[in-house]
């Protein structure tokens, strides 16, 4: 039975004695600061931010509505160093302290994108938001991405109150949003039910862009007594979106002064359709708008996932509580563009359970398990984005294969084309003879053992150990070779490890200083948290050792019965870059990170967050789409461009260096506000900042200082209904991200953000 391990499922709940159940709903007018927020699963069963030895930021429910945060990227408006590309402008992974972070849900580790290419998500059936800089705690396990990690907070079901919530949205380029959030109680104390959809119908300024989901939640709640909860949800995401990769060719003057330049690319065979080593002799230089963008009305994105979560708590005496969770997705996936890439998956299974003993409130001890079944097609290997003149017409885009290309290929259904799992040689040469891309059919197993315990030296001293080891077994295959050989198959197991050490000083009741350090191994996975076969059709060992480090210091101040909070953390952390080719590249970076929250008693409230960040090559290579944008140009119009001639793509690898990591800046700050001028009136807004950073390895080109205004006004009509305006960049700034996280398209793309919008939103609250 493959998929036995489902029976781990808790399906029966026993009764002792009482436990204290603390309920954070997020609902309601009451605004939580991000010091205000419980932390929950993460470190313990539950911390306040100033007590835990780590850069962390909440976002509750009251603050996502506030500063109106729909996506991933938009915990930036409140956590420092959360900078993030526009992962071609479908966020399906955080970015913290420069590379992509891991993505959480009540303290379960998600299926997510490879590389940050992932599915979008759905907020509805979220509460509020964990914002942790570095490596999960031992307690949670070793993951992919080690900058940072977000954790989702999901909705629960209440035993004590009946209440219900209809918000609906209309913003321009007719976008649509419908949000229902019913809760019954089914018995007071006892049994709570809990539903919540969302509809989403978004057209949007982009050329050819557009985004339907709907999103289905139901939680559960049951606590048969003082000593016992038990909590369970099922979420259901349909989706289909865009894959918007920006405008190509970014030179300076595009990025100044959206200036393109314009002329189709050839090939050194003579097609003028899109790929490797094309050249453009330019015909001229245009301003081009920037909804024009890289998409195609014929491109197919969409996704199904379905999510079931269960968290059983129980206290078992005065010293001992118990914790079962429980995590279980599944995904479709099918991407077929015109370009020539292909992402499918054909089903991807999740499934997760920890088990844990807190002990005195001082010792958790635990036992992991986690599978992951994917099946999954691919080929990136064909795409060329600088040869495409964008001004000319859709077929200037499309990359229809060669009876070349598809000879490497195999066809995985009628005239669509995709990579083989691994290579094969087809004449003896000793060469393999297929583009490989991520297919794969892999079956992973992850045991892991995990302890922590808080040790009291003094009143005011405490010291914090952690340790967890894991023991990591995949099996990876072939699920389409070429005909005529056999399905390559290989299987690995390793042992992975990590440690933690923090101490904490109380100076004061309201000043608190600590030290952490962190060291773990960690895996490089492919689409979906799969393995891939290498071209030599083995599993590659690189892959399970991925050692990260943290060393980590910092101050956090909250004064007692006051109405501010702050920290400041120096932080410096080596860890690995995923490349698009699956090696790995290691990254370097140091940094300091700030935040301030406070709230007066005249209704005003504030939040301040700023960053600093040095992120290097450690004596790494890189890798870049094409080494300089000016490759792609001849020489024959030195007015426009001073072209190489070398032709794009050219698949650019650099020596190791400590070069800068390009697509991330330094400097970033962001400030949220509002303030409450009125029993009907509030208003509000958030503005924020992100210094000069190169676009491009090399540093051709350079993204100019930028900032980001919103603002908007809130008209409490009865107690119940309101009605808010929101004004977006409001002052027009036409700003400019990378498209991809880690800059391989540093020399190839950049996003255009959205002008200046408004969007009306209704909330009924009874």
């Amino acid at each position: 039975m493959k998929y036995a391990w489902l029976a781990l499922l808790p399906v029966s709940v026993m009764a002792q004695e009482p436990i204290e159940i603390i309920e954070v709903t997020g609902e309601g007018d009451t605004l939580v600061l991000p010091s205000e927020e419980p932390v929950e699963g993460l470190f313990g069963l539950s911390d306040v931010l100033q007590e835990i030895p780590r850069s962390a930021t909440m976002i509750s429910r009251s603050l996502m509505d506030q500063a109106a945060i729909n996506d991933l990227h938009d915990i930036a408006r409140f956590a420092p160093n959360s900078f993030a590309a526009a992962g071609f402008g479908n966020p399906s992974l955080p970015s913290m302290r420069g590379q992509l972070g891991e993505l959480f849900e009540a303290g379960m580790r998600r299926q997510a994108g490879n590389n940050g290419l992932g599915v979008p998500m759905s907020f509805n059936s979220i509460e509020g938001i964990a914002v942790v800089k570095g490596a999960p705690p031992v307690m949670l396990g070793t993951t992919q991405r080690v900058g940072g990690f977000v954790n989702l907070l999901p909705k629960k079901a209440l035993t004590d109150k009946e209440r219900s919530r209809v918000r609906g949205e209309w913003g321009q380029w007719s976008q649509y949003r419908l949000q229902l959030d019913h809760n019954e109680v089914l018995k007071r104390d006892k049994h709570g039910l809990r539903v919540s959809a969302e509809f989403v119908d978004h057209d949007s300024f982009y050329d050819y862009t557009s985004t339907r989901s709907d999103d289905v939640f139901v939680a559960y709640r049951f606590t048969p007594n003082s000593r016992t909860e038990w909590d369970v949800w099922l979420e259901y995401y349909d989706v289909e979106w865009t894959d918007n990769a920006g405008i190509n060719r970014p030179t300076q003057a595009l990025i100044d002064d959206n200036l393109y330049i314009t002329g189709q690319g050839v090939q050194p065979n003579g097609s003028t359709v899109p790929g490797a080593y094309a050249v453009v002799s330019p015909t001229g230089q245009v301003e081009i708008d920037r909804s024009r963008v890289l998409t195609d009305p014929a491109d197919i994105n969409n996704a199904k996932t379905t999510l079931v979560h269960s968290t059983f708590q129980q206290q078992w005496s005065d010293a001992l509580i118990f914790v079962n969770r429980t995590y279980y997705q599944y995904l479709e996936r099918e991407g077929i563009n015109q370009n020539s890439f292909v992402e499918i998956i054909d089903g991807a299974h999740t499934f997760e359970n920890r088990a844990e003993l807190h002990i005195n409130d001082h010792t958790i001890v635990g036992i992991n398990l986690r599978v992951n079944d994917v099946l999954g097609y691919s080929q990136f290997s064909t795409e060329a984005d600088l040869p495409t003149d964008l001004t000319g017409p859709i077929s200037n885009r499309r990359i229809p294969l060669t009876a070349a290309q598809q000879a490497q290929l195999v066809e995985l259904r009628p005239g669509l084309f995709v990579s083989p799992g691994t290579n094969y040689d087809n004449d003896g040469d000793g060469v393999g003879d297929y583009i490989l891309s991520d297919t794969t059919d892999s079956l992973s197993q992850q045991w892991g053992l995990f302890a922590q315990h808080d040790l009291a030296l003094t009143e005011r001293w405490q010291v914090t150990a952690g340790a967890r080891l894991d023991y990591y077994d995949v099996t990876a295959k072939d699920p389409l070779p070429p005909a005529g050989f056999e399905a390559a198959e290989d299987s690995y197991s390793d042992w992975l490890s990590a440690v933690s050490l923090s101490s904490q000083y109380q100076i004061s009741t309201a000043v608190m200083v600590y030290a952490s350090a962190y060291e773990s191994d960690s895996t490089s996975n492919s689409m979906a948290g799969g393995t891939v076969l290498n071209a030599n059709q083995v599993i590659d060992s690189q892959n399970f050792a991925t050692e990260n480090t943290l060393y980590e210091i910092g101050i956090k101040i909250a004064p007692v019965n006051s109405r501010w909070y702050t920290d400041v953390v120096v932080f410096d952390q080596t860890r690995s870059l995923r490349n698009r080719d699956g090696s790995n590249s290691g990254i370097a970076t140091q940094g300091v990170e700030a935040q301030w929250n406070y709230r007066n008693e005249n209704g005003f409230w504030a939040t301040l967050a700023a960053s600093y960040l040095d992120a290097h090559y450690d004596n790494s290579a890189a890798f870049q789409d094409t080494r300089q944008v000016a490759d792609l140009f001849d020489n024959s119009r030195p007015d426009i461009i001073n072209g190489t001639g070398v032709g794009a793509p050219n698949f650019a690898a650099f020596p190791a260096s400590n070069q800068r990591l390009q697509g991330v800046p330094e400097v970033q700050a962001s400030a949220v506000a509002g303030w409450q001028l009125t029993p009907q009136w509030s208003v509000g807004g958030d503005l924020s900042y992100t210094q000069s950073y190169p676009l491009d390895y090399l540093q051709t080109v350079m993204i100019r200082d930028q900032y980001m205004l919103n603002l908007n006004a809130t008209y409490q009509v009865t107690a119940q209904l309101s009605a808010r305006l929101d004004v977006f960049n409001a002052t027009d700034e036409e700003n400019w991200l990378p498209v991809f996280e880690g800059g391989y398209f540093g020399s190839t793309l950049a996003f255009p953000s959205l002008p200046r919008h408004a969007q009306l939103t209704v909330d009924y609250r009874f």
